[in-house]
This record gives structure tokens, sequence and C-alpha cells, in this order.
């Protein structure tokens, strides 16, 4: 990729990539996004997969690209490459990180590194299939199995034989309602009322209204610095467990719904605001699965009644239903199935100059 190579413009001769320094990296990206909300996928990552191949779980690998390869997030997430609202994920293949599974992902953001993130897995699926991740795959649908933090989820994506398509839905780890009706402090705001789901990672969930905003008119900016002051509140005020590991036992963000829980044909509009004040441009996919959690134990829905979820921010739709009670730890959790369209938006080379003092990037909000 490094020599040059005759362009087609015209019969002029053109590089491979912009002139960068022989040590710099060079990191070719393909670029999707699920419901608004953008996806930078890494397909490989030698740091990772040498890691993988050492025999490291993905938890462990998680740390450990966080601890060493941090630089690599940072680049691409960040500005000038990146932007305040950007969201990544590496590919990992082989190893004890894939498991069985057709790949493993680790999921990148502006903050550092999620558990879970469904409008990737939508997108991941996807691409397995078109970059011929999965071996032999089916018609009229694929299942494409991932393995991610928080566990085994597989993705089950149209296939006509050529390419993929839409809608591609996923069945994650089992999800669970945490905590009900708990009474939070927020400072500025007084005494809420919040639920805490469990989609794979950790919301707390509450009516805007709470907070005198209403999720579909008021100011993002407004409804932003609430949802993050509850975050906040609920970190300092409850205490997370989770049945496998004490990883994934934190708490991802805040959600601000319109109320309207029950049953209905009707959409339900949110707001997902998590890691450090970044909103989902999507209706959230782990945030989906944890809300329907949430709504089956307080027996709002029954099996196989899918809603629809609405992003404020975009318009954009997710469906979700809970399709099977089961156990998880000591909790009584359901699967969700959560639907959603993925597309691409192009491919890409990212280069580093040695020599460019905001290399890593910079965070600027």
């Amino acid at each position: 990729a490094m020599a040059a190579q005759g362009g087609g413009d015209g019969g002029g001769a053109g590089r491979a990539l912009p002139p960068h320094s022989p040590s710099g990296v060079v990191l070719q990206t393909v670029e999707m996004h699920t419901g608004g909300e953008p996806l930078r996928i890494i397909p490989r990552l030698e740091a990772a997969e040498q890691a993988a191949a050492a025999g490291l779980s993905l938890l462990s690998l998680r740390r450990e690209v966080a601890a060493r390869h941090d630089h690599v997030r940072r680049a691409l997430m960040h500005e000038p490459r990146g932007h305040a609202g950007m969201y990544g994920a590496v590919v990992v293949r082989g190893g004890a990180a894939a498991d069985g599974a057709h790949l493993a992902a680790l999921f990148l953001h502006c903050a550092g590194y999620s558990a879970m993130c469904g409008h990737a897995v939508m997108a991941l699926g996807r691409f397995a299939l078109d970059y011929g991740l999965v071996p032999a795959p089916t018609r009229p649908e694929t299942a494409v199995r991932l393995r991610c933090p928080c566990g085994p989820v597989t993705a089950f994506v149209p296939w006509d034989g050529h390419r993929s398509g839409n809608p591609v839905r996923f069945h994650s780890v089992p999800a669970f309602a945490a905590a009900t009706d708990l009474a939070i402090d927020v400072p500025g705001h007084g005494k809420v009322v919040v639920d805490i789901g469990y989609g794979g990672t950790f919301y707390a969930f509450l009516n805007a209204e709470q907070l005198g905003l209403d999720v579909c008119s008021s100011k993002t900016r407004d409804l932003v610095s609430a949802a993050s002051a509850v975050t906040e509140a609920v970190k300092k005020q409850f205490k997370l467990h989770h049945p496998e590991s004490e990883d994934l036992a934190f708490l991802y963000g805040t959600i601000l719904t319109d109320g309207k829980d029950a049953f209905s044909e009707e959409p339900t509009t949110n707001i997902c605001v998590f890691a450090d004040e970044q909103v989902d441009r999507s209706p959230t996919g782990s945030g989906v699965t944890a809300r329907i959690a949430l709504q089956y134990h307080k027996g709002l829905i029954q099996l196989d009644q899918t809603r629809t979820f609405r992003s404020s921010t975009t318009g954009s739709l997710f469906t979700g239903k809970a399709v099977k009670a089961t156990k998880f730890g000591n909790y009584n959790a359901v699967i969700v199935e959560v639907s959603g369209e993925a597309f691409y938006t192009g491919t890409a080379t990212f280069t580093v100059e040695e020599e460019d003092p905001l290399k890593h990037g910079f965070f600027f909000k």
C-alpha cells in the first residue's frame, strides 16, 4: 500500500497514500451508520489479534487495548479524524477472543470502551457477510455469531447470494431489570424516580418530564446536561451488580423517554446520552434491549409483542420485542430481539505523521 501506483484519472500518476512517516500508523476503515449513529470499523488491528492469539479473553483484551493501544481509539474517534459523536469497532478474528464466533468486536467511543453496542452489531452483521467473514452464508438470511465484551450475540442478516441487506435483527445477552422505581437525588433537579435496565450494558431510564423537559421538543443541550446529571447521581447513589463480571458493572448512560412504556402500536421516543455526554443518533440497540426488559418485568408487554422506538435526534426507528424468558444469575431475564437498518457510507485510509503534534487527536465538545 506504500508504493506509488498509476492513477486512473486522466493518466496522471497518483500515490496510494498521502506522504506519511515511515514509522507512522496507516489505518484502513470501513464506514457505516445504523439509524444515523456512525460506526467506523477497523477490520484488523494487529496488536489486538496478537493478544487474542496469545489466549486473552475479550474482557482482558479490552483492558489490554485500553492500556497499551489507546492512541488508535483517540486517533480515529477524536478530531480531526473523528468528532465528539463518533463510534467505532475493532474486529478481532480467531484466538480466545472469538471463541467459536465468526468475529469478536471491541467497541470504541470518545471516552473509552463499551461492553455492548446494538447499532454496531447490526452494522457488523452486514460487514461480516460482505467481507467474507462468514464461510458459507445462507439465503434468505444468515446467522452471524459475534462475541462482544458482554458475551455472545447473534445477528440475523438478509443475504441474496451476493450482498447483505436490511433490516438486520439481533439477539443479545439476557436482559434484565436491575432496579425499578429507584429514588435518586439529582443536583439541580431534586428527587427523580428511575429504572435501571441491563441490555449488555446498564442504563438509567426516566421520563424527561420528571426533569421538566420534553424528549421531542426540548433543546438537545438541555436534555444532554440533565441526562448526564442523572448518570452522575445514579453512579454515586446506587451500586450496580453484574452476575458474571464486575468489569461489566458500570452505568453506561441515561436514556430519557416520552414515558410511553405501556404496549402500543405507536412509536415511543427516547434519547440516549452515554459515555462523556455523547448523544446516540440512533434509538440505541442496547438501550432498546434494556427498555424492553424493563417493560416486560413490569408486565407492560408480553413475549413477542413488538414495539417501535424512535430516536429524538434523527427520527430513525428500531423495533424490539422480548422473545424468550430466561434466568441470568439471580435475575429473571429475557432474550430481546432488536431490529434496524445499517448502511455503508464508504471506506477510508487514515495516516499518521509522527511529527504532527495533534497526531493522536484531540477531544473538543
